[in-house]
């Protein structure tokens, strides 16, 4: 009796009709503009790297190479070249697809983070009940364990922001106006300010709503800017701002009926107390600097360029002490 079942882990043609998608795939989004792009060179040049399936009773199982399957369906391909693997676990099935992609193209945190508790959940069913910390998530998935914060940030968003998201990135890039690292950046400062001056959000949800708002419509014009409410936050205990003017201006910046963004409130309150910091430091270092060289050698023995630019910074520091004294 003749059989088509070969051997695992061999290449061989596939007819795509049988083959199926994977319903473990994390990932979310075939952008067209992508697809396109990739259905032209498939057209031109054939498949030239092979799609990974495993065998699943008389059919298979996509492992890796979705986009290229669903180009070879609406090209009405025949066939198509496969590297066909043994069936894996559901945990290995994840995480091969992790692997895979953290090696090549990286998916969408959001993808990521959707899929991520599932490998939580898996990896702690098959080791006892221990939960994965970020080292063991890192060394299993091929993910640094910065992407995998940023991905525990999306996936603790309430899930009507998770979709907001979810919707913006199905749109063609040059649509899109909120991205991944427009929320990241965005959780990670509320999560400052509660920390740091919890009476500036009384309710998470409505700050989170007053920031995408502002955003949106050009009032915060950067997402960098996000990082500045950080600092507005910790600027009280930083550079030693009054809790009540860091909670007024925060309050501020979340209130949607205020046309006030990031960047105006942290010129014109916050930026000299940083940059005074930052002076202090530095004269910190150049004092501790000058008295160990007294202290070793004679300050004779100083370079030129150096010597030069300390008689400017003596000529600059007398010209303030002496306007400070007119005062």
């Amino acid at each position: 009796m003749k059989t088509d079942k070969q051997p695992h882990g061999h290449l061989r043609d596939l007819s795509p009709d049988r083959i199926r998608r994977n319903p473990d795939n994390p990932r979310l989004f075939f952008r067209p503009e992508e697809m396109d792009a990739l259905m032209a060179s498939i057209r031109r040049y054939g498949i030239q790297v092979p799609i990974t399936v495993y065998e699943d009773d008389s059919e298979y199982v996509l492992i890796d190479g979705e986009r290229r399957w669903r180009c070879a369906r609406k090209l009405n391909l025949v066939r198509i070249p496969a590297l066909i693997q043994p069936k894996p676990s559901e945990l290995d099935n994840l995480l091969l697809m992790f692997n895979i992609h953290a090696l090549r193209e990286q998916w969408d945190y959001l993808t990521i983070a959707n899929k991520l508790p599932d490998v939580i959940r898996l990896f702690s069913d098959k080791n006892d009940g221990r939960q994965p910390n970020e080292q063991d998530l890192s060394d299993i998935t091929g993910l640094t364990r910065g992407q995998i914060r940023r991905c525990r940030l999306l996936f603790d968003l309430p899930a009507s922001y998770r979709k907001q998201l979810e919707d913006e990135l199905s749109l063609p890039k040059r649509l899109q106006t909120l991205s991944e690292d427009f929320f990241i950046e965005m959780e990670r400062a509320l999560k400052t300010v509660q920390k740091r001056v919890p009476a500036a959000v009384t309710d998470v949800n409505s700050a989170r709503d007053a920031l995408i708002q502002k955003f949106r419509g050009g009032t915060i014009g950067n997402i960098t800017d996000l990082r500045k409410l950080s600092k507005i936050a910790t600027s009280i205990s930083n550079v030693g701002v009054r809790e009540s003017n860091a909670t007024r201006a925060i309050k501020d910046i979340l209130d949607p009926s205020k046309n006030v963004g990031i960047q105006d409130v942290y010129a014109q309150q916050f930026e000299m107390r940083y940059d005074e910091r930052k002076v202090n430091l530095s004269i910190d270092s150049v004092y501790e600097y000058l008295d160990a060289t007294i202290e070793s050698e004679d300050p004779a023995t100083l370079g030129g360029d150096l010597l030069q630019r300390l008689r400017r910074l003596r000529d600059l520091i007398d010209r303030v002490l002496g306007a400070d004294d007119a005062f």
